[in-house]
């Protein structure tokens, strides 16, 4: 699940209107952003393996802190109560710590039985929807434009800054969803921690730009 996790942040725009795109994408990609962090210090390993099917091609062996089940409750209680902490909106604290833990769940609908239970865990869990690119590919992409069509009805541009910058991150992940269907295979676990964070980054910093150019319809 890449463009699904998204798809979820921008329909949140509707819950959530007072948080900028760029936390409400943050939050159910956060797993995602921990991910190549934990890669790139080796808290975390994972392998590239040839495989025609471009879902499977990364065998996802051993990533209990950032997405078995246990984790993932912890780091969406921790991330909704930073915000509270900060912030002292209870409700988008709510709405962001559910956020963090709906990746989990998709990634459930999606992995094969690779997700364990917590760390140290010997039962994987996982409902394979990865096996069928087809079907995949319609479960994402669906979710991807009714997420981008809740969110486009949810606000509109204050100036052309605010039309530009939210198509174009439109435009650039699903760029990023192709490249990765029909590109090659990452070379190491290091690009993929590389690129994976420095792309996150981007792709919350245009967000937010997008979003402070625009307003609740």
């Amino acid at each position: 699940m890449f463009i699904g996790h998204f798809a979820v942040g921008f329909a949140a725009k509707r819950a959530a209107p007072q948080v900028s795109l760029g936390a409400l994408i943050l939050a159910p990609a956060f797993l995602d952003v921990l991910w190549p962090v934990f890669l790139l210090t080796g808290l975390e390993t994972v392998r590239v393996v040839p495989t025609p099917d471009p879902f499977l091609a990364l065998d996802l062996h051993d990533f209990p802190y950032s997405h078995s089940l246990v984790m993932s409750i912890v780091w969406s209680v921790l991330f909704g109560g930073v915000w509270l902490a900060v912030t002292r909106d209870r409700r988008a604290s709510v709405v962001l710590g559910a956020l963090v833990f709906s990746h989990w769940v998709l990634d459930w609908v999606t992995h094969a039985p690779d997700m364990p239970l917590w760390p140290g865990s010997t039962t994987y869990v996982g409902l394979g929807l990865w096996r069928s690119v087809v079907s995949t590919l319609v479960v994402e992409c669906t979710m991807f434009v009714a997420g981008v069509a809740i969110y486009t009805t949810t606000t509109r541009p204050r100036d052309r800054i605010g039309t530009i910058a939210w198509w174009s991150l439109v435009a650039l992940l699903l760029i990023f969803y192709l490249s990765s269907l029909l590109g090659p295979p990452p070379p190491s676990q290091t690009a993929i921690g590389i690129v994976g964070l420095t792309a996150a980054i981007g792709l919350f910093a245009l967000a937010a730009w997008a979003d402070r150019h625009r307003t609740t319809a």
